[in-house]
């Protein structure tokens, strides 16, 4: 491993860790109102989203034309500004947006520096690495940010300001390097001509595709579980909740760690492989009715989707790298995963509204997790 990645690993760590912990921050903060409605939380997830999706065509580009650790300094510095809002009591929706906007910046910059720090052969191996000790930070600001929260609000909200700024100062010592020139042009135009330049070729189509694929489906298993493990496994309570989804993220970091050696960049199609046995796995929950054979379908689930995901994320970079800009393809990808995102959950949650049980509802999920994979896996080229 390039030593020049460690403080890129430390500043996304914290970064991560601070994102997770204001989430957990704002729903404790709704827990302890009597005035917030129970759509209150769903509607902060939409408006972090919905940044991401609205700032695409701008996010890419920006990272690309600019000194990567520039940005991640930049984007830094608006998460602590949407959380310093929170602590003004500012409406907790306009905030949690601005907190999105600057992940919807980091995002680009954060991977997109990965093929300026490691060499083809590296990449799968950082992006396993970036990939790891992310979803670790998730786990850990989530249970952290929470018990903070519950001791005192105003402390979490201060502790998550300065873990936003030492994240900056941290990208300081990143290289800085500029990958390509600013392009002249609506910045819509070209994102467009972008999209459409990058699905041209089934390599990058399958990447684009399968990394909405992905996180639509780990959005949509979340959701369910929230519904299906009191009905099924009859848990009594959130902290029941959020352990099943630890054997989720568990299993992610034991695939993102495993799939360097299995999948590299030159067999992406192999990918399709875990993708399947996601799908599988998610079907298989549909059948479980223990809470050990659930936290086992769920680390599987977790463990293929690691090991699908890794290698999509490294295919993207090196292909970005050579055409559009590394920066601008993690954009583009993040504009069409979070579309999906939004289009899944709303789906699931208009389904429900509907009295669709969620053990039909993991099913289904993961019929079309299989159908979605053959579909988007026709046209690979078997080594590339």
């Amino acid at each position: 491993m390039n030593k020049k990645i460690y403080p890129l690993l430390v500043a996304q760590f914290l970064s991560a860790f601070a994102d997770n912990a204001i989430l957990f921050t704002i729903i404790a903060l709704v827990m302890q109102s009597a005035d917030l409605a129970t759509w209150y939380v769903p509607a902060l997830q939409s408006v972090f989203l919905v940044a991401f999706v609205i700032l695409a065509p701008w996010a890419g580009s920006f990272a690309d034309t600019h000194a990567k650790p520039n940005v991640l300094v930049f984007a830094n510095l608006i998460k602590a500004l949407g959380a310093g809002l929170l602590l003004l009591n500012i409406e907790p929706l306009i905030a949690y947006c601005l907190v999105g906007m600057g992940a919807a910046i980091y995002s680009p910059a954060k991977y997109g520096i990965l093929p300026e720090l490691a060499d083809n052969d590296a990449l799968v191996k950082a992006n396993s690495w970036i990939e790891g000790s992310t979803i670790f930070a998730i786990l850990l600001g989530m249970i952290i940010g929470a018990k903070v929260a519950d001791y005192s609000i105003q402390w979490a909200l201060i502790g998550t300001i300065c873990l936003f700024i030492i994240s900056a100062v941290i990208s300081f010592l990143l290289p800085k390097t500029v990958s390509k020139k600013a392009e002249h042009g609506f910045k819509i135009v070209l994102f467009y001509q972008q999209a459409k330049l990058f699905f041209t070729t089934p390599r990058s189509r399958f990447a684009i595709l399968g990394a909405s694929l992905f996180w639509s489906a780990a959005a949509t298993v979340r959701v369910i579980i929230i519904v299906w493990a009191p009905l099924v496994l009859m848990t009594q309570n959130a902290s029941d909740i959020a352990e099943l989804t630890l054997f989720l993220a568990i299993g992610i970091i034991v695939g993102s760690a495993l799939v360097p050696r299995l999948i590299p960049l030159d067999f992406l199609s192999r990918a399709r492989i875990p993708a399947y046995l996601l799908a599988l796995f998610i079907i298989c929950l549909s059948f479980t009715e223990t809470v050990w054979t659930a936290r086992a379908a769920l680390f599987a689930i977790g463990m293929a989707g690691g090991m699908f995901i890794v290698p999509i994320n490294a295919a993207l970079q090196e292909l970005g790298q050579e055409s559009i800009g590394s920066g601008g393809a993690v954009a583009l990808q993040g504009f069409f995963q979070n579309v999906a995102m939004l289009l899944a959950v709303g789906s699931y949650t208009y389904a429900a509204s509907q009295q669709l049980d969620p053990v039909t509802a993991l099913l289904c999920l993961g019929s079309i997790v299989f159908i979605a994979t053959f579909l988007i896996s026709l046209h690979l080229p078997s080594h590339h």
